[in-house]
């Protein structure tokens, strides 16, 4: 037993301090000075508890600050003595645990210790009197640990805390408890896996203090309760037989502090709770799955892959629907009862989804699918709370709780689950485990499946799982200054971005981390890693790996360095990635439950009506269609002459030549800081900035949507980066109605208003066709091409008419709404006029939106009253329309979140976008564009400091359509351009690519390119390009220039060789093809870029 300060209480006969017992009076024993100065103290805290109303009466401040004051100053006082109780009880408890377990206290099974609930727990009171013999010990080490390591750290990190210092420092007397033990050894055979029941009630009292400021803050006492699952592994045969340990808590731990001084502030009611969150989220970061905390115990473990092993598997979640629910909304205060607008959030450790509201509705039908990861099982729970949405705060409406190794067991679940700690209510689940597959024998497979599942959520279900294990990088480059950099990586899968933590000041940084991300379609998607320094500015290296070569490879794992692209030429980074299919093993799928409410439809539902499976009322997409609507109501809509009638414009920004060098210092000619802007249609587009350069490559895409009018043009502006006032650098314009009479434009435009300088553009109006078969080769083409802007391009052109709906919801008042109708496709919203009020509003607007790929893409939509509360929803996945007649959907839709019979008139339709490239691509179109000049046109491959291709993996450039023709007795092509800068005098060559390389091993080539300006051989003629590891279709984007006069370099020829890079010993042939090039020839004032036949040396 301890008294009010801490100290304990007197035992057996010995004598009582009269400073140690409750109750004594502490004046009998004192001079009359020492109760002069008590009654001083009281005095003076009587005078400062008054202080605060004086000063508000004095100054004229409301009464009610005071009184809020007070009701703080009431909460505080609550929240620390309820603290205080808890603590004492539990410290009570523990110390009592032995002689309460029988007794009446512990009726409930929940209140009794792990060991007593589960027979296959065991009790370690061994390992508990371990603990409490070396707890001082600890405590000495903890602080030795805060005084000498931690307090120093502190103190130097900020100029506010240089006397910053520790006071009091004790774990007191109550040592940690283990309360249970469960070894699980029916798990992997190379490990052992250990749950500790921990259970801390301890005494500890640390306090800290601020002398600059007179702050006081500390901790006096702290709870945690919670499993703690410690793995060790690998079992290795030596000393000392285990790898490592790994240890977290599969669920997040019950934690109380009981703060003292300045941090007494956190206990004010609405702090508490932000702070105990942010605690607890600090500890989840380290300890909480997915995050561990791994301690190797023998040197070169692969510490990311025992930190992040890949999941046991992935449970896809069904949220159906939901019955019975509480009604939470009441009116007339309380008087009558109304329903409630229920949502659902899910939890499986730190993954939480939140569904959609359904508003006014006790039985919700939600329809949405969500995917989680599983790292444990058993273990891993999933926790469904259900809650009312209102203005201020949700009311509870039930929750329910599971082991996830159920749902491994069974395969499938489909099943209602009662709602716990609420009266009534049910939901209805279906849970799928997938399993991960090392093997891409099933992905066709599993596609197909993936494109039968509906759901209203926007992401659609994933084929596959793709693990990265980020181990280290070598030789990044310096900073300017040659500063060590501070990297950090990103990596990126489509919409998805994950970063690194940063280690500062290093070259080669070693990151040991891991990333997990879900996969759509991994024949189509690619990982994106850029390696930047800590304040994200500075590119340090980049890296793009296409997911279609990790199915190409065993195991479908890549374990290797890659060389970073745009980055250092020894700069490389060590990455294993792992892909996993995720099979669902639906063999014997469970007979679905009846849903308790017949108007509601169940996916999986079977019907005496239905053929082939489908249920009736619904599409094959899952988009649900009433049956015929009302003679009354008009069956299709009837939308406007000009609606569908745009079309989509592509501008390809290509490059520049001849600027006008704008940048001069101290009557020293420099250069420019090129950009240029796009305006068309009242949009504009603008590239990035070239740095110091005359003659720019962007090779930059645009697309946007446009109406055909009379006297629209396209205009273009180039501008020199300034730190004030940008320069101008020259303007053209094209007229929109050139572009579409010739649907195809690939020219050099001279620029007007200034001296020099002209840009190559791309301009094609491209054709609309409803021929679904089409949309397999536009998609082809789109994987295939890239840009230094990251534009994806579009596959199609969707159009939406609204035409009216019908039977809308009232308001709660009872009146009509104004309603307006908001469409949502990815990243673009339009919106319709707010009609008067009615509940069959009529708008007759017509809206079109870009699409990538209609396959995969949902379109929302989501009526509302004056944009606030919502009347109904439709979720239509473009699929659905693929399926139509010449690709069009008109008829009347169902509305979720609304009345039985609210539906909406639309007209859906898509036009595939068949670009002259894709045409080209398929060999139907052999003309040769021609420039300005009549010189062979090309279209240029990215930048080399920004292209996203990497030269290990495979071959990504823009298709061409100026080739030469490649003939029988080719060895492969390259890329040149060759012009002269008559600004910088010299000879330019930029050398970018090749393509069609013969291999000269087994495993490919490792081609680079030699370049000789003869008749001189000497050194200051000879260029040649960085190696290319294993690649047959090289990327090099390299600029090389020669100080020549126009004259001397038209007397030159260029000698330029493909050879195959190979060590000195080496049988292998290093010489894959030459081109000679007569100078005198080519117009290089002008500048050529083409495609060059490589031919094989004869002797």
């Amino acid at each position: 037993m301890r008294n009010a300060e801490g100290a304990p209480g007197p035992t057996g006969g010995e004598a009582p301090n009269p400073e140690e017992t409750y109750g004594a009076d502490p004046a009998l024993d004192q001079p009359p000075g020492v109760n002069a100065v008590s009654v001083l103290l009281s005095f003076g805290k009587c005078l400062g508890a008054l202080l605060p109303v004086y000063l508000a009466g004095y100054f004229g401040f409301s009464i009610s600050l005071v009184v809020f004051g007070l009701m703080v100053y009431m909460g505080w006082k609550c929240t620390r003595e309820g603290k205080e109780t808890r603590l004492r009880a539990a410290l009570h408890q523990l110390e009592q645990e032995q002689d309460l377990t029988g007794t009446r206290i512990f009726r409930s099974k929940r209140d009794l210790p792990t060991w007593v609930n589960f027979p296959d727990v065991e009790k370690v009171e061994w390992l508990n009197k371990v603990l409490q013999q070396a707890w001082p010990f600890l405590g000495q080490y903890t602080e030795k640990l805060l005084l000498e390591t931690v307090a120093p750290s502190l103190r130097a990190s900020s100029p506010h805390l240089q006397t910053l210092s520790f006071t009091r420092i004790s774990l007191g007397d109550k040592a940690l408890k283990v309360v249970g033990v469960k070894a699980h050894t029916e798990m992997d055979r190379r490990q052992v896996m250990l749950d500790l029941y921990l259970s801390y009630v301890g005494d500890v009292e640390i306090n800290v203090e601020i002398k600059k400021y007179f702050c006081k803050a500390g901790v006096k006492g702290i709870q945690l309760h919670g499993m703690l699952r410690v793995i060790l592994e690998p079992l290795i045969g030596d000393v000392p037989l285990v790898g490592a340990v790994t240890m977290f808590f599969i669920r997040r731990p019950r934690l109380d502090i009981n703060w003292t001084g300045l941090t007494n502030l956190l206990d004010i009611p609405g702090l508490n709770v932000m702070s105990d969150t942010m605690i607890m989220d600090a500890i989840s970061s380290f300890l909480v799955l997915p995050n561990r905390l791994t301690v190797p115990l023998m040197a070169d473990m692969h510490v990311a892959q025992l930190r992040s092993p890949l999941p046991r598997g992935i449970v896809r979640i069904h949220l159906i629907e939901a019955d019975a629910l509480a009604p939470k909304d009441t009116y007339i205060k309380g008087v009558m009862k109304g329903k409630s607008d229920p949502y659902a959030v899910l939890r499986v450790g730190t993954q939480t989804h939140t569904s959609r509201t359904i508003d006014n509705n006790l039985s919700p039908h939600w329809g949405e699918m969500y995917e989680v990861i599983v790292h444990e099982v058993p273990g891993q729970e999933l926790e469904l709370e259900v809650f009312d949405k209102d203005p201020d705060q949700d009311d509870f409406i039930g929750r329910m709780k599971m082991d996830l190794g159920a749902v491994k067991k069974a395969g499938v679940l489909d099943e209602w689950f009662t709602l716990k700690d609420v009266q009534s209510g049910r939901v209805h689940l279906r849970l799928e485990w997938l399993s991960l597959l090392p093997s891409a024998d099933r992905l066709e497979e599993v596609l197909q499946k993936n494109l039968t599942v509906s759901s209203k959520t926007a992401d659609p279900p994933s084929a596959a799982i793709l693990v990265v294990y980020l181990d280290r990088a070598q030789e990044l480059p310096l900073k300017k200054g040659n500063k060590e950099p501070s990297p950090m990586v990103q990596l990126s899968v489509q919409d998805t971005t994950r970063e690194s933590k940063t280690c500062y000041s290093s070259s080669s940084p070693v990151w040991e981390e891991a990333f997990s991300f879900f996969i759509q379609d991994p024949r189509k998607q690619d990982i994106d890693i850029q390696v930047k320094d800590d304040d994200r500015a500075l590119t340090l290296g980049s890296l793009c790996i296409p997911l279609s070569r990790l199915l190409m490879v065993s195991d479908l794992t890549m374990d290797q360095w890659f060389q970073l692209d745009s980055s250092g030429p020894a700069s490389r980074i060590y990455i294993k990635a792992i892909l996993r299919i995720l099979w669902l093993n639906d063999a014997a799928p469970p007979t679905t439950p009846v849903s308790p409410s017949p108007s509601v439809l169940v996916p999986g539902e079977a019907g005496g009506d239905e053929e082939e499976g489908v249920k009736p009322g619904v599409s094959p997409g899952g988009v649900s269609v009433t049956p015929t609507p009302p003679i009354t109501r008009p069956q299709h809509t009837n939308p406007e002459q000009s609606f569908a009638s745009e079309g989509v414009l592509r501008i390809q920004l290509l490059q520049a030549q001849n600027l006008v060098a704008m940048d001069n210092f101290m009557m020293v000619k420099g250069k420019s800081d090129p950009y240029a802007v796009i305006r068309t249609g009242g949009v504009a587009f603008r590239s990035r900035v070239i740095k110091e350069n005359l003659n720019p490559t962007w090779n930059e895409m645009f697309e946007v949507i446009l109406t055909e009018l009379p006297g629209q043009e396209v205009q273009c502006e180039l501008f020199d980066k300034d730190l004030d006032k940008d320069d101008f650098l020259g303007r053209f314009k094209v007229s929109l109605k050139d572009i579409i009479t010739s649907q195809y434009i690939n020219q050099w435009y001279s620029l007007a208003d200034v001296k020099s300088g002209r840009v190559h553009l791309i301009l094609e109006w491209l054709p609309r066709m409803t021929e679904t078969a089409r949309l397999d080769q536009v998609l082809q083409y789109q994987s295939q091409v890239s840009y230094v802007n990251q534009a994806v391009l579009s596959s199609a052109l969707l159009f939406v008419w609204v035409e009216r709906a019908h039977s809308l919801p009232m308001k709660k008042s009872g009146k009509e709404p104004k309603a307006g109708v908001e469409l949502t496709l990815k990243n673009t919203s339009h919106r319709t006029k707010v009609c008067d009020r009615s509940n069959a509003p009529e708008w007759e607007e017509g809206f079109s939106f870009l699409v990538h790929d209609p396959r995969e893409e949902i379109l929302f939509v989501k009526i509302s009253h004056s944009w606030g509360m919502p009347l109904g929803s439709l979720v239509l996945p473009l699929r659905e329309v693929l399926t139509g007649p010449d690709l069009v959907l008109d008829r009347w839709f169902n509305l979720d979140g609304a009345q039985s019979d609210s539906q909406i008139l639309l007209r859906v339709a898509l036009k595939i976008l068949v670009s002259r490239e894709t045409e080209c691509g398929r060999g139907e179109v052999s003309a040769t564009p021609l420039g300005e000049e009549g010189e062979m046109q090309d279209q240029p491959v990215p930048t080399p400091e920004l292209s996203a291709a990497n030269q290990d993996l495979r071959h990504r450039g823009v298709p061409v359509q100026g080739a030469v023709d490649h003939d029988n007795s080719s060895v492969g092509q390259v890329k040149l351009s060759l012009s002269y800068s008559s600004d910088e005098n010299r000879l330019v060559i930029i050398v970018y690519a090749c393509r069609r390389l013969p291999s000269c091993a087994k495993d490919g080539s490792d081609p680079y390119v030699s370049l000789i300006l003869q008749p001189d051989k000497s050194r200051a003629t000879k260029r040649k390009t960085n190696v290319k590891k294993k690649d047959l279709n090289p990327e090099f984007n390299e600029r090389f220039d020669f100080e020549l006069s126009l004259e001397e370099s038209r007397r030159r020829k260029l000698e330029l060789a493909v050879k195959n890079s190979v060590s000195f010993m080496s049988r292998e042939r290093e010489l894959i093809g030459k081109i000679h090039i007569d100078l005198a020839q080519l117009d290089l004032t002008s500048g050529v870029t083409q495609w060059y036949d490589l031919k094989e040396e004869t002797t």
